[in-house]
């Protein structure tokens, strides 16, 4: 099964900053005094929002309606007039003949396809920050679809889970432990616990189903959740347990019906369907996950 390519994956992102602003009241602007001589207060200027997009380079900048874009100009040895959007924004090549009238004009005819790929760029990094952990006492992560709270304790042996009240994680670290160190113990915990669950889910459906699972292993995939072989062998993405058991449950029996049918045919999605009536909406939890980093 196709995943998403995690957005979080260890980047260095742009620099967009995305500011919703007001202006400031104008205050009371008198009118002319009407006949009675009584001034009458104007109606203060509505609000005006702009959204900027700045390239950390930026020499120039233009305007699209609300949006002001600050990008990079690069005068070079070319014919015509380049565009690049990437994490730092909007860098813009031009033949060193062509004036700036020339250049706005271009701008504009693209203004579309620029705003659409710095408003991505904007939505990764965005992304991305959710993503981030920082690895230390007190951090929270996704685990069963649930909040996740790591504690430090010198006394417990390895990982022990707290599920009695808020969950909580305590890791057998000496408090100031190095954020690599949480981070490896709780990655080590997270994939044993996957493979503990997976076993048992798969073993529930492979009944349901009326399949044998000959193998199951655990997979670290950057773009696929799962994967079936024909001789009977099934590979899930240890991802899947920071998701809610109803979202693991639709993968585990998406992956079990291929040893059914091995395509994506309409009788596939039947198998699906008989166990997972639902699998729409479960699906759609799997599209834009936000998982933290591991980096």
């Amino acid at each position: 099964m196709a995943a998403r390519r995690d957005a979080a994956q260890p980047e260095q992102m742009s620099l967009f900053d995305v500011i919703d602003a007001a202006f400031p009241s104008l205050g009371q602007v008198l009118r002319p005094a009407p006949a009675t001589g009584a001034p009458v207060p104007a109606r203060p200027a509505p609000p005006v929002a702009t959204v900027v997009h700045a390239h950390p380079q930026a020499d120039r900048e233009i305007q699209f309606g609300d949006c002001r874009v600050a990008y990079r100009l690069r005068r070079a040895r070319r014919k015509s007039i380049g565009f690049v959007v990437s994490p730092d924004g909007l860098s813009v090549s031009a033949p060193r003949w062509v004036g700036q009238g020339d250049i706005d004009q271009a701008l504009r005819a693209k203004s579309g396809w620029i705003l659409r790929k710095l408003g991505e760029q904007r939505d990764r990094r965005r992304h991305l920050e959710a993503s981030r952990i920082e690895w230390q006492e007190g951090a929270c992560l996704p685990f069963l679809g649930e909040p996740l709270v790591l504690r430090l304790d010198a006394r417990v042996v390895g990982a022990q889970l707290v599920a009695d009240g808020p969950r909580e994680l305590r890791l057998g670290l000496a408090p100031g432990a190095a954020a690599s160190q949480i981070r490896d113990t709780v990655q080590s915990w997270l994939q044993q616990e996957a493979l503990r669950h997976f076993e048992g889910r798969c073993a529930h459906f492979a009944q349901r189903l009326g399949v044998t699972l000959r193998r199951l292993r655990l997979s670290a995939a950057q773009t696929r959740w799962g994967s079936a072989s024909a001789d009977g062998s099934v590979r899930l993405n240890w991802r899947l347990i920071h998701f809610s058991p109803a979202v693991i449950d639709y993968v585990v029996a998406h992956e079990l019906a291929h040893l059914r049918e091995m395509n994506h045919s309409p009788a596939f999605w039947e198998v699906v369907r008989s166990v997972i009536p639902d699998l729409d909406a479960r699906r759609a939890a799997l599209k834009s996950p936000v998982l933290p980093l591991f980096d």
